[in-house]
């Protein structure tokens, strides 16, 4: 017999969408421009009503915190994935930490791309160009912001291989990225 103060399991409940915003570190020294951008396109993710994944970094700060920070303006669930055990992360306001126990360089990023419906990635590193090349071999749908260089500017527009599997989507401003993002996913 449950007792009246109990949880009741959730009836039908329906998973919500989770999308990944992927970017450049604070080491590729990006500007104040991009940092404002990927805080956007976290704050329209959390509105659109999706949890907000990131590379959860434990010594700078990267595009993908400043999307969490515009995730928690707008009062949405984020969810790092950092590398090896602990959980202390430079972003202090995330809502869940995974500490994934592998290191940068493939099986951090592959935790983190699996685990999201679609990535918008911004700018980007060698780590951001790991995650697309993984989303890309899962099917995972990428949106990149125009204009924004580092490797998602190259690939956007394009196939990663001749399989073709999957374009990597270009959106002009955060909000179509956020978009473009649901309807991939819905597809």
């Amino acid at each position: 017999m449950r007792k009246a103060n109990e949880m009741r399991p959730v009836q039908n409940s329906k998973r919500r969408i989770q999308i990944g915003v992927m970017g450049s570190a604070a080491d590729l020294k990006y500007g104040k421009k991009l940092a404002k951008l990927a805080e956007r396109v976290g704050y329209l993710v959390a509105k659109s009503g999706a949890v907000l994944l990131f590379g959860a970094e434990k010594d700078y700060d990267s595009l993908s915190t400043a999307a969490c920070r515009g995730a928690k303006k707008a009062g949405g669930f984020t969810v790092g994935v950092t590398y090896g055990k602990g959980k202390d992360v430079y972003e202090k306001n995330a809502d869940v930490i995974i500490a994934s126990g592998l290191e940068r360089g493939g099986g951090r990023e592959m935790t983190l791309v699996l685990s999201c419906d679609a990535i918008i990635a911004i700018s980007g590193g060698s780590g951001t160009l790991t995650e697309m090349a993984v989303a890309y071999q899962a099917n995972i749908p990428m949106v990149i912001l125009k204009g924004t260089g580092g490797w998602s500017g190259r690939l956007g527009g394009k196939f990663m291989d001749a399989r073709n599997r999957i374009r990597v989507e270009i959106a002009d401003t955060p909000l179509k990225a956020v978009k473009l993002a649901h309807s991939l996913i819905k597809r």
